[in-house]
C-alpha cells in the first residue's frame, strides 16, 4: 500500500470533508475507496496521529476532520505518508571500478531530492479545501 498512501489519505480527507462535520463509518470511507476498512482504519490512525482527524470509537463511531479543510495543507499530508522517494529506489549495488556506476547513487540521491522538493512545494500551495472544491 506504500504507493497508494497519498491518494487513499486525500480520499479519505476528501469524504470527511464532504461530510461536513459528521462522523463517518471506516466501512463507508472503505466502500468509495474500494479497499479494506483494515486499510482505511491504518490510513485513519496515521491522519488522526498528525492531527488531520478526530475518531469516535465504539457503536456509531467513527472519524471525522480535526480542523477546516482550509487549514489542511496537501504538502503536509504527503510528508506524513511518505515512505520511498517518490522516483523509487535502485535495488543493484553499481560497479564501483566504473566511473559512472561509483558516482550513480550520489547524482541519484540529489536529482530525487530536488524533484520530491518541487513536489512538496507544490502540495504545499494547495489545501483540502481547494482539492475538494473540485467535487462540488
Amino acid at each position: 500500500m506504500s504507493n497508494s498512501r497519498f491518494p487513499v489519505s486525500l480520499h479519505i480527507l476528501t469524504l470527511l470533508n464532504a461530510a461536513k462535520g459528521a462522523v463517518v463509518s471506516s466501512e463507508y470511507l472503505a466502500g468509495s475507496i474500494n479497499i479494506n476498512p483494515v486499510l482505511v482504519r491504518k490510513e485513519i490512525m496515521n491522519l488522526r496521529k498528525h492531527g488531520f482527524v478526530e475518531s469516535k470509537e465504539g457503536k456509531g463511531g467513527g472519524s471525522f476532520l480535526a480542523k477546516s479543510a482550509e487549514d489542511i495543507n496537501l504538502g503536509e499530508v504527503y510528508k506524513s505518508v511518505r515512505s520511498s522517494n517518490v522516483l523509487g529506489q535502485s535495488k543493484n549495488e553499481p560497479n564501483p571500478k566504473c566511473p559512472i556506476g561509483r558516482q550513480i547513487n550520489q547524482h541519484l540521491d540529489a536529482l530525487y531530492h530536488n524533484a520530491e522538493n518541487a513536489l512538496i512545494e507544490n502540495l504545499s500551495k494547495q489545501t483540502l479545501a481547494d482539492f475538494a472544491s473540485g467535487f462540488e
